[in-house]
């Protein structure tokens, strides 16, 4: 793979977003007659990350090039169905999504295992991929992921956005969500992060809109399966959460080979994003852990 350019310390305003974008090698593989979106950085031991739902690749923007700096190759699919990525042939949900990530994986890195992070919506993907192709996955990195409890998520005040017109009206509603799901304070919603959920939003809008499996325990019901020693990493106020903590621990402890589960003080769902520098050394730590055999 060429050398990849010198990518920003941090992405902190909308020129380092830019100069990241630019900096990786685009890719595309299989997606029934359509294809499946990467971008990759770097060289090394391979790790890839899995965005959460009505997002992209860039739910990674703050921890892409610390995992280069590191030395990995980084890995960053917009999930089927997702940013530039086309639906997937069947289904519209997380089920659908693990053959295509190892079709894709198939053809970019052959048979290499990798080191699998998953956040949200793309945890519950990176769980079902680990439980079906225990060859590819290495370790496995859980980041915030749902569908862990029998219990019924909490009601959260989710305002509809898209019958709005774009302006101040709108961007106040796309706050609001994020506040609600996205961040334990309001004040880490910088013009980035709006500008990229936004983005978000407009190429997810009306083409995967049949999720329920977070609703769920399917992923409660797949750790028992998963071979790949598994590390959680989650924001300490994810609303996903909120009054029921003690259940991912609980949850995550059903993997066979589960290490540990870091908590991110005063970060909320987006925790690699609102707290990036905490995120990036937990991640670093579970990465470079001696993998069990």
């Amino acid at each position: 793979m060429p050398h990849t350019p010198t990518l920003p310390t941090q992405v902190l305003t909308s020129e380092d977003a830019q100069h990241l974008r630019a900096a990786a090698t685009r890719a595309t593989t299989p997606c029934g007659d359509g294809h499946v979106v990467w971008h990759l950085w770097g060289q090394g031991a391979p790790v890839v990350l899995l965005h959460g739902g009505s997002g992209s690749w860039t739910h990674w923007l703050r921890n892409i090039a610390p995992l280069v700096a590191a030395g990995h190759q980084v890995l960053a699919p917009d999930l089927p169905g997702f940013g530039d990525s086309d639906p997937p042939p069947e289904g519209h949900d997380a089920d659908a999504m693990p053959p295509l990530i190892e079709a894709g994986l198939s053809a970019l890195l052959g048979a290499r295992p990798v080191d699998l992070v998953g956040f949200s919506f793309g945890g519950m993907v990176a769980g079902l991929l680990a439980a079906q192709w225990p060859q590819r996955v290495r370790r496995l990195v859980l980041v915030g992921a749902p569908s862990l409890s029998t219990d019924p998520p909490p009601v959260l005040d989710l305002r509809m956005w898209s019958h709005v017109p774009p302006g101040p009206t709108r961007e106040a509603v796309l706050r609001h969500n994020l506040a609600q799901l996205m961040v334990h304070d309001p004040g880490t919603i910088d013009d980035i992060a709006l500008a990229q959920h936004t983005h978000n939003l407009k190429r997810e809008h009306r083409r995967m809109k049949r999720r329920r499996l977070s609703q769920t325990d399917l992923l409660l019901r797949t750790l028992p399966g998963v071979q790949a020693p598994l590390w959680g990493i989650w924001g300490a106020e994810d609303a996903l959460y909120r009054g029921r903590r003690d259940s991912v621990p609980q949850a995550l402890a059903r993997a066979p080979r589960f290490q540990s589960l870091a908590w991110l003080a005063d970060a909320g769902h987006w925790a690699q994003y609102e707290r990036a520098t905490a995120f990036n050394v937990a991640l670093s730590h579970a990465l470079a852990a001696d993998v069990p055999g």
